[in-house]
């Protein structure tokens, strides 16, 4: 009996060997597809192939492609459990032909692998065709010599495939397995066609035409192949079982439960196992492929999954986390084919348990409100919306988990009351929200998230998706259409780029549909709503249309390297200075990063470099940057340091890099650990170098450090480096020795100033060349006085005390001509101070030179003003308070 491995092994190696290119399963995440919310089949990841927009070094595929249907239309959560074949998440079999080959060929290769490699005898299979589709009809005929009898014609859309309204389409032909008389059933397109004894096994697409608005249906000039077999249904085909749980793969899973919760895999909690078993697989891929439990979006799907599980697992009597005890179990059995599982299986263990555990907390509570509001209702009677919203608004139960815990009861809920307690909450949110001190015309930012939810963003994993056009926003206003030249706001539902937030600057780029092209000038969030600026510059955007949006690379990678390096500054400077240094505020910006911090003083010159350093060795490290999501209390545990003005939710994302004798984490060895929605480089190499410009107050008691780094910190160093060139050239030095150069000719320039002083000083004393100024006296004392050029007036203290010994007993006033400006100097002798102060002097003086004040001893006191010409009546202001 083949184990699927062994069948998924098969089914590819057969199309290799029939020359298609083996192709990964791509991430369940659609990113060319903004339609779907996760893949869903096998074709999705070659979408833009089939219609031509995009070009590969192969013409034919082949895949085994993981799905997940769990939101949506394609939502089969309800079912999961209680069927043979429903699952959230399930593996797709295909083989595709871009213009390759088409029916003659792919009908041969389905019956061959069918009827040969996988053994199924030919009396066993019947298919359908579309009921014009007369070629496949005559191939299944002639090839596999099937009787009229078991080509059954379908005249309905069952057997006719349409990408869209518009686009590539064409008849389907689905390939079905008897299973006998014995179970009931009658065969497609009977009344009976819903019974279990004919189960289809394989569907082939035939993308033969083009559709288009008018209703024209043209045949496509490169006619394709696109099919789906799910590896669930023919596993249990060919392991001879009924039910796709009771595979090998599903049967090691259920096993695990059982195991895990000491119950008996095929007792009455049985049901309980099966859910257990396809949820393990679905949540382990999600969060694989980067998706994390959350209120919106694909996180909501998830945790709704993660939870109707962990509340399967409850049922069985489990009290402690459940789900992270499985996932090896699944490693083990689907990691060789996907090596992501064993990639992330460290993350998919956190989170499941982090997850349960806090579901286990308010499970109880939220089990008893339940049964205590059943208790007051007649027997059989429906749940109250209002109380079935209580659930959900305090204890986090999606209303399917409601109804799941119902079920068992026989028990339904009043969904419009539900609906209506939701709707209610939604009004007091937005009321609260405009008052809020937001803009009037922002108030259509709540309308849209109230409509299409918040903005999925997917930037985290990739820098290029594609979405669907939700809006085309003007001065508050939507817009049916935005034609060139025009600047207005696009809000698509999901988005690579960025919106500004926690210090991060918002993504630039460009978006394309079909109709024109826009640049992103920038990305902001309100209410849950990425808006990107745009300026659209070749044709119309309009709303619904669907949205290539691609992040500027290259800017991107400069701020992503930037909010890197500012967690290992901060780490630095906490490390250098103390563990008082807290984050209050920052800039990550694609030229420069910024970072504020709690601190008192100026750093000096050495803790600078200290801290430069310390980032570097970081860098070299190269270690991988670790993303986990936890509750903050439990980050914080950890040592996890929280930015400032950040808001955190019931959980974060927290970042880890660098390593460290004396780190922090759950081993200790981690350098920094910290709460932050940003994006990051993957390694701390990426980000190049890092090089801090300064440090300089920012307000009282905070410090500013800025920096920068990868290419601008290099143009930086080449730049100072030139500089230093130029200086050496200029100083006929190598640039070794500038330094000390630079060094004695400052100590040569302050000779020489000293040297001009003296001289000034000397020529000052004689009069400007003649003779020194004569004394006059004035009652009794001898004044000098004398109105100065080319003397700057600290030099007038030193020429003031010169005349005094010359004098030996007298005043002396002193007025220096700069420019236009006066600066005033007197001096009395000691034996004179009682009869005259110097202050008296300069202030008097002072106010004839358009100055006010003036100070010192009685001996010596300066002052200035503003108009050196008045200085004779400074002078005879002066002579009048000698005078008497």
């Amino acid at each position: 009996m083949p184990s699927l491995n062994e069948i998924r092994s098969t089914f590819l190696n057969f199309f290799e060997k029939n020359g298609h290119e083996v192709v990964d399963s791509s991430p369940l995440v659609p990113r060319n597809d903004p339609t779907l919310m996760f893949a869903n089949s096998g074709m999705v990841q070659f979408k833009n192939l089939f219609t031509g927009v995009e070009h590969r070094d192969y013409t034919r595929a082949t895949t085994a492609q993981k799905c997940v249907r769990a939101g949506g239309k394609h939502n089969d959560l309800d079912n999961v459990g209680y069927t043979a074949r429903h699952h959230t998440f399930f593996e797709m079999l295909g083989n595709f032909s871009f213009g390759d080959y088409f029916k003659h060929e792919a009908i041969p290769y389905a019956w061959d692998l069918l009827t040969k490699d996988f053994d199924i005898p030919k009396e066993k299979l019947l298919v359908t065709v579309y009921h014009t589709d007369d070629e496949a009809a005559e191939i299944w005929k002639k090839y596999a010599g099937l009787p009229d009898e078991r080509i059954i014609r379908i005249a309905t859309d069952d057997n006719f495939w349409m990408m869209g309204p518009t686009g590539p389409c064409g008849p389907s032909s689905e390939i079905f397995f008897d299973h006998g008389e014995h179970i009931w059933g009658g065969p497609p397109g009977s009344a009976d066609e819903d019974g279990d004894r004919f189960i289809e096994i394989w569907n082939l697409v035939f993308m033969q035409f083009e559709q288009f608005e008018d209703g024209r249906r043209e045949t496509l000039p490169n006619q394709s192949i696109d099919t789906g077999m799910g590896l669930e249904r023919i596993g249990a085909l060919l392991q001879g079982k009924h039910d796709n749980y009771d595979t090998d793969l599903m049967r090691s899973l259920i096993e695990a439960s059982a195991h895990a919760t000491s119950t008996d895999p095929d007792g009455a909690g049985n049901v309980h196992h099966r859910v257990i078993a396809d949820h393990l697989r679905s949540t382990s891929f999600l969060i694989a492929d980067g998706v994390m439990p959350s209120n919106e979006g694909r996180g909501y799907v998830l945790r709704r999954i993660m939870r109707r599980a962990m509340r399967h697992a409850h049922l069985l009597g489990a009290k402690d986390p459940v789900m992270h005890r499985l996932v090896p179990a699944l490693v083990t059995q689907m990691g060789a084919a996907y090596p992501e599982l064993g990639r992330a299986k460290a993350l998919i263990e956190e989170t499941l348990s982090l997850e349960e555990n806090r579901f286990i907390q308010t499970l109880d509570r939220g089990l008893r409100l339940l049964d205590d509001e059943l208790e007051r209702l007649p027997e059989g009677a429906e749940l109250p919306g209002e109380a079935a919203f209580k659930l959900y608004d305090t204890y986090g139960f999606p209303l399917d988990l409601t109804q799941d815990a119902l079920r068992e009861k026989g028990r339904a809920v009043d969904t419009a009351g539900f609906d209506a307690a939701m709707a209610e909450q939604k009004a007091k949110a937005r009321a609260s929200w405009a008052g809020s001190g937001e803009t009037k015309d922002a108030t259509i930012w709540f309308d849209l998230a109230e409509e299409h939810g918040a903005t999925e963003f997917l930037g985290y994993d990739t820098e290029i998706a594609e979405g669907q056009v939700i809006a085309v926003v003007k001065d508050g206003a939507a817009l049916t259409e935005a034609a060139q030249g025009d600047s207005v706001q696009v809000v698509v539902n999901q988005t690579p780029f960025y919106a500004e937030s926690g210090g991060q600057i918002g993504d630039t780029g460009l978006l394309k549909t079909e109709s024109g092209a826009a640049r992103i000038t920038d990305t902001r969030k309100t209410a849950g709503i990425f808006i990107h600026f745009a300026e659209v510059v070749e044709g119309k955007i309009l709303p619904g249309e669907g949205a290539e949006l691609q992040v500027d690379h290259t800017r991107r990678s400069a701020i992503r390297a930037n909010h890197s390096a500012t967690h290992l500054l901060h780490e630095a400077l906490r490390e250098e200075l103390g563990d008082h240094v807290a984050q209050r505020g920052s800039l990550n910006a694609d030229d420069r990063l910024r970072f504020d911090f709690s601190h008192a003083k100026a750093l000096t010159a050495e803790e600078v470099a200290k801290v430069e350093a310390d980032v570097n060795a970081m860098i070299r490290q190269n270690t991988v940057v670790e993303t986990r999501i936890m509750t903050p209390d439990d980050a914080r545990e950890i040592g996890a340091q929280a930015l400032f003005g950040e808001k955190y939710g019931d959980e974060v994302r927290v970042v880890s890099m660098g390593r460290a004798d004396t780190g922090k984490g759950a081993d200790g060895k981690t350098y920094s650990i910290e709460l932050c929605g940003g994006t990051h480089v993957k390694q701390t190499g990426d980000i190049g170098l890092c090089v801090v410009l300064g440090d300089s107050a920012s307000s009282s008691g905070v410090r500013r450090i800025e920096a920068l780094t990868g290419q601008a910190a290099l143009d930086h160093l080449s730049a100072q480096d030139s500089r230093l060139g130029e200086v050496a050239s200029t100083l006929k030095a190598q640039p070794a020795e500038v330094v000390d150069r630079v060094k004695a000719l400052m100590d040569e320039r302050k000779a020489l100033a000293n040297e001009v002083a003296q001289l000034r000083r000397e020529l000052a004393m004689s009069g400007g060349g003649s003779d020194a100024p004569e004394a006059k006296d004035i009652n009794g004392v001898s004044f000098v006085s004398q109105v100065l050029s080319g003397v700057s007036g600290k030099d007038l203290p030193a020429l003031v005390d010169e005349h005094k010994a010359r004098l030996k007993s007298g005043a002396v006033l002193l007025i220096a001509d700069a420019g236009g400006k006066a600066a005033v100097a007197a001096g009395v002798t000691d034996d004179l101070t009682a009869k005259v102060s110097a202050v008296d002097l300069v202030k008097a003086a002072v106010v004839e030179l358009g100055g006010k004040g003036g100070g010192g001893r009685p001996d010596m006191a300066q002052g200035g003003g503003k108009d050196a010409a008045n200085a004779d009546a400074a002078i005879k202001a002066a002579e009048a308070v000698i005078g008497g």
